[in-house]
């Protein structure tokens, strides 16, 4: 063991004595930083959760990007296809044939409300009843009308099969129409 004078012996102890209060008084100062330790430490877990969501957003951002750039590659597509068709059109309306006597006979019973609605009936629709206007026929009575040759040749004409208005009973519609019994045909044919 080691020898100490008494000095020394007092020596020891005013060191441990110093280092004791130098411990006491800095632990004191070692509670201030944890307030703001863990105020850091809020602040950085918060800014990391901030991070987070906006890079998530970033990405949500950028996959709208792209798909507003395919919306408009395909919007481009489809003027330009628009295009070539309105061009096409304007082309075959040059080609188009003037109007001819029956179109202009077919316009002009409906202007003037000489005509029924022949579309009504089942089977003719609006096409068809474009090319019976255009045939001369406007009337639910010229149908009802029709002799059985005057019959076959309109099929000819319209390009039906034979017996087709027959088979779709024409007459008989047209004569419900003409009566204005409308509910009834829906009923029975549509």
């Amino acid at each position: 063991m080691f020898a100490f004078t008494t000095n020394q012996w007092v020596i020891v102890a005013l060191v441990f004595v110093l280092g004791w209060l130098f411990g006491l008084f800095t632990l004191s100062g070692n509670r201030r930083w944890k307030p703001d330790f863990e105020r850091e430490r809020t602040l950085r877990i918060a800014a990391e959760e901030q991070n987070d969501r906006l890079s998530a957003k970033l990405t949500e951002l950028e996959g709208e990007r792209d798909r507003r750039v395919e919306l408009e590659r395909e919007r481009e597509h489809h003027a330009a296809r628009a295009a070539a068709a309105s061009e096409r059109i304007a082309e075959l309306e040059k080609r188009r044939p003037a109007v001819n006597a029956d179109t202009a006979g077919a316009i002009a019973a409906a202007a003037s409300g000489q005509r029924d609605d022949l579309a009504r009936i089942f089977g003719v629709g609006r096409g068809g009843e474009i090319r019976l206007n255009e045939l001369g026929i406007h009337r639910y009575a010229d149908i009802i009308a029709l002799s059985p040759s005057e019959e076959a040749e309109l099929e000819g004409r319209m390009g039906l099969a034979p017996g087709a208005i027959a088979d779709e009973r024409w007459r008989e519609q047209a004569e419900i129409l003409r009566k204005g019994e409308f509910d009834e045909h829906a009923r029975r044919f549509a």
